[in-house]
């Protein structure tokens, strides 16, 4: 297939394969020798416009010729609709030593109808992939088209409930909507891919854990279909599958790929137990299929999805109803450590944190496995604020990104020491040895580790881990070893600088091999050194940032050796530019530094007043803070430092949301004499769900209706209710849905489905039937309405390829006990999407589809009311207010709302701000009570309409009770922020 000028080149093993996709074999092929030696990896992607190779053999990538590994983090910007706060995270994470951002592109949240893709305002991935691209980082794309992410249908488009064919297999019907979605996306991504330099797109996925019909040809040809699709659309870099449970499906050969070979590389997904023991996936495991990387020896490590938190369920069973901030604890830097090091150990090179930011399930967005909030307990909660989680990604991706030893490693001889588990590495260019220390009891272990000659002391706390190298260059020097860990090495200015970490109150010992005697100076902090044989001893006690400067010993160019503890490490900011490396200290975030003439000019973040200090090319005399120049003053270790302290932030005032409020009670559905004439008639027989339509009755499955968002509407009009007993109401939501019922206006009473609990806590869809007395004045002829609200939730995923989103949503039958009236039925659901938030945004209550959460909305009609609430009603409550923010301009607020309430009070919220829905409070559920509001769709300079919709259940006193405005952090910098 002729694909386009760009070339993509595999090595296997350490012979190159010679293949370019659509070209002409070993002539096109951009590498004419053998593997690649280890060297400095490439610099930062940008869109350059040059062409570029993308290859790989059993170790990494690489990418023009250049050892990469890949250390990537997973964004998705649906979770975090205010575009401008993409390039906040995305900044986030380039800082914090991230080189890659991993993205699924939901299928749901872009295409509304069949035929139609908005790819406009929060939903503009062209936008994205350029932020990416001008951030630095290179881009993993994953658009399914089946995500699973805990997304409404796993990404499944509400309208694909509707149609024939077997989702996630070659079905033609299936597979033609498929091709639609994929040209629509491809036509963007094609204009970012990182070979012909429009972007910075390094992989893309198809499908998602897909482990249903491997074996069989629904399945094959399926995986073929998709292959050869993204290949036709003009995509070429390198294809993946993450698959599940390392069965070693998907593995290269194992489906038709058009006779294209080395296109196709091998990943898994792991979420490990923070309380199981870190598994050995490729050079330590098992080997063979089920051993991870081993399934596929002879292309690069590759994990898609590495647990970086976990999702809560509603109820929050899982954590205790702690919520998000108890996934953190169960998973923090220490489980990194442990976790991400074995993997880094046992040969995996392309790993990517699942989730590193997580967001918000805003709207009806999530899956019915999760509530609103999507914080994963990542490294950066979802307030967009970094947290300790970061201390190892930024330690780790600094050190792959400027020690190249690590982007080679094979397994070494077997060490041990007393107490660890020791994994020991080594690279087959350089010999540097390479050692991982895990330490799975419950006690620190103190010990000796035996290196190249000499015994080292080492110390790992309990349930942590700890990275060692011997025999690695820092520029020009060698270190023979060291008990710190390695975080980067770099040239600024006239000379090398070398930065190595560890816990706070550690006792590090570094020797350095040196021809002849140094001269040694400790600038900073304590230290003591000892030269002999040519080596030179350095002893230090980490805290905060100790300076040692080395001169001589045979090298002519200096060496200054930062030894730094865990919290000093996260302050330390390396950044490439065209006039060479520049390192800067003391901030909470560097977000840009660029070098012009004899200036660098910087920008991001503190939190508190901070000293500044950066060290860069010869010649630098001025340095700029986020516009400003600052007075600088030379040191003695060959930097500049400001001379006066940079700012925090700014304190910021929250109101009180006192009011006035105003107050308006709806569901005018449900009253006898309600002009339902315009609603859709319930009158198809036949339906594509896979939940049975019951014989005698028509459909009334929400969806069949064009009704895929929200709460649904019923009336069901008849003319004679003598005799009638209970009616039962059978219906089918996601998790905790519910249906309200009244008859002829008097209501009947509300049905709930249960909290979730162990077992059922992963149970997507739920089905019952609520049955209700209907009162004795009502058994009579004549008409009679029968009005029924169902809070639908979400539809659920479709993991196991079952085509389980198809499971109805809303009533399924209605049946009178003693009765048979013939009924009509009429639904009700969202109107037409909103055309700037798009279909999840809106349900179908009364009041959203007449605009009530708008800020445009006229409420002076309203009745006033005051706050906390106390009230019984059936139905659905209304509550507006508008408040004011005035946050200084140079500062970034996160802010959030909390509604707190006596958890006995049986109801539920939906939170609109400035007309989007920012998602579903449950107050006798939970856990969740704060919920985050993006900046940009939050207004923090000007005024903000806050709708609450209230649906209590009549059996207790409902609220809201306390609402009120949290700050989560705040930071002086941030980026522009544009009102969505």
């Amino acid at each position: 297939m002729g694909l386009s000028r760009r070339t993509f080149s595999a090595l296997a093993g350490t012979t190159a394969l010679g293949l370019a996709l659509g070209g002409s074999g070993a002539a096109s092929c951009a590498y004419a020798t053998h593997t690649a030696p280890t060297g400095p990896a490439p610099a930062p992607p940008r869109a350059d416009g040059e062409q570029h190779t993308i290859g790989y053999d059993r170790h990494s990538l690489l990418v023009d010729g250049r050892r990469l590994v890949v250390w990537s983090g997973e964004l998705h910007p649906c979770r975090l609709p205010s575009p401008s706060l993409w390039r906040d995270v995305l900044q986030k994470m380039r800082a914090h030593g991230y080189n890659t951002v991993s993205i699924y592109v939901p299928w749901n949240y872009h295409s509304p109808a069949p035929g139609h893709y908005d790819f406009t305002g929060v939903r503009d991935l062209d936008l994205f992939l350029r932020m990416a691209a001008e951030t630095g980082l290179y881009v993993i794309l994953r658009p399914g088209p089946y995500c699973n992410a805990e997304l409404d249908g796993g990404g499944f488009p509400g309208w694909l409930t509707t149609t024939a064919g077997t989702a996630r297999t070659s079905d033609a019907t299936y597979l033609s909507y498929v091709d639609e979605w994929l040209t629509a996306v491809n036509r963007i991504v094609a204009r970012h891919l990182y070979t012909d330099g429009g972007g910075t797109v390094l992989l893309y996925q198809i499908e998602n854990e897909y482990d249903s019909f491997v074996d069989v040809p629904a399945g094959r040809d399926y995986m073929s279909h998709l292959y050869k699709k993204v290949r036709a659309d003009g995509i070429d870099v390198p294809l993946f599958h993450n698959d599940k449970s390392r069965n070693g499906y998907w593995i290269p050969g194992s489906f038709d790929t058009g006779g294209e070979k080395g296109g196709w590389l091998y990943g898994f997904d792991g979420y490990p137990s923070p309380s199981l023991t870190p598994p050995d996936w490729g050079h330590f495991g098992i080997g063979g299929l089920k051993g991870g990387t081993t399934a596929s020896p002879q292309t690069p490590g590759l994990v898609p999805e590495f647990g970086g938190g976990w999702f809560d369920p509603w109820g929050g069973v899982w954590f205790g109803r702690k919520g998000y901030e108890e996934s953190r604890r169960q998973r923090d830097a220490a489980y990194e450590r442990r976790f991400y090091l074995t993997n880094l150990a046992n040969g995996i090179t392309l790993h990517s944190v699942y989730m590193t930011f997580g967001g918000t399930s805003w709207g009806w967005l999530p899956a019915p496995v999760v509530y609103t909030s999507y914080d994963y307990g990542a490294a950066i909660d979802e307030g967009r604020l970094p947290t300790s989680k970061l201390i190892p990604m930024h330690q780790i991706g600094h050190l792959l990104h400027h020690v190249p030893d690590f982007a080679k490693l094979d397994r070494a001889a077997d060490v041990t020491a007393e107490g660890l588990k020791v994994y020991h590495l080594t690279n087959p260019d350089t010999h540097a040895d390479v050692y991982v220390l895990r330490n799975d009891g419950k006690e620190q272990v103190d010990t000796t580790l035996a290196v190249p000659g000499a015994r080292l002391p080492v110390s790992v706390p309990a349930q942590d881990a700890r990275l060692l190298a011997a025999g690695i260059r820092l520029g020009r020097r060698t270190v023979r070893h060291s008990n710190a860990q390695p975080m980067l090495a770099l040239t600024a200015g006239q000379q090398e600088i070398a930065v190595l970490t560890g816990r706070t109150g550690e006792a590090t010992v570094t020797v350095l091999e040196c021809a002849s005697r140094p001269a040694v100076s400790v600038l900073d902090g304590e230290a003591e050194h000892s030269y002999a044989d040519g080596l030179l001893r350095i002893e230090a006690e980490l805290n905060g940032l100790t300076r040692v400067l080395v001169t001589g010993g045979g090298i002519s160019t200096p060496l200054l050796l930062l030894l730094a503890d865990d919290e000093t490490s996260v302050r330390l900011w390396p950044r490439e530019t065209p006039s060479g490396p520049v390192l800067v200290y003391g901030p909470a975030l560097l977000r840009t530094a660029a070098v012009e003439g004899t200036a660098v000019r910087l920008t991001g973040d503190t939190v508190q007043a901070t000293e500044l200090e950066v060290w860069g090319p010869r010649g630098i005399r001025e340095v700029s803070w986020n516009g400003g120049e600052l007075r600088t003053r030379g040191t003695s270790s060959g930097s500049l430092r400001g001379a006066q302290s940079l700012p925090g932030a700014k304190s910021v005032a929250l109101p009180a949301l006192r009011g006035p409020w105003r107050r308006r009670t709806e569901n005018p559905e449900s009253a006898p004499d309600f002009d339902d004439t315009s609603w859709t008639a319930a009158e198809k027989t036949t339906s594509h769900s896979t939940t049975p339509v019951p014989a005698g009755q028509p459909v009334l499955f929400a969806d069949d209706y064009g009704f895929h968002y929200g709460d649904v509407w019923y009336r069901g009009h008849f003319t004679d209710a003598t005799g009638a007993g209970p009616v039962s109401l059978a219906y089918s939501t996601g998790t905790q849905g519910l249906l309200m019922a009244w008859l002829d206006g008097v209501p009947l009473g509300t049905h709930r489905m249960p909290v979730p609990d162990n077992k059922s806590v992963r149970q997507g869809s739920w089905a019952a039937a609520a049955s209700f007395d209907v009162p004795e004045k009502l058994r009579k002829a004549g008409p009679h309405v029968l009005s029924v609200l169902v809070r639908r939730m979400q539809h659920d995923q479709d993991g196991k390829a079952q085509d389980t989103h198809k499971v109805a949503r809303g009533l399924t039958a209605v049946t009178f006990d003693g009765a048979s009236p013939k009924v009509s039925w009429r639904l009700q659901g969202e109107v037409a999407p909103d055309p700037v938030r798009g279909p999840q945004n809106n349900g179908g209550l009364y009041g959203e589809r007449h605009g009530w959460h708008l800020s445009s909305y006229a409420d002076g009609g309203w009745e006033q009311a005051e706050l906390p609430r106390a009230e019984r009603r059936q139905g659905v409550t209304w509550y507006r207010t508008a408040f004011r923010l005035a946050v200084d301009p140079g500062t970034d607020a996160s802010i959030a709302l909390v509604l707190d309430d006596d958890p006995a009070r049986a109801y539920r919220v939906q939170i609109f701000l400035n007309g989007w829905n920012m998602g579903q409070y449950v107050n006798d559920v939970g856990p969740q009570h704060t919920f985050v509001l993006p900046n940009g769709i939050l207004r923090t300079r000007g005024s903000n309409t806050l709708a609450l919709a209230v649906l209590s259940d009549g059996t207790t006193p409902s609220g809201p009770s306390d609402v009120r405005l949290t700050l989560l952090g705040a930071a002086a910098g941030g980026v522009p922020v544009t009102t969505v």
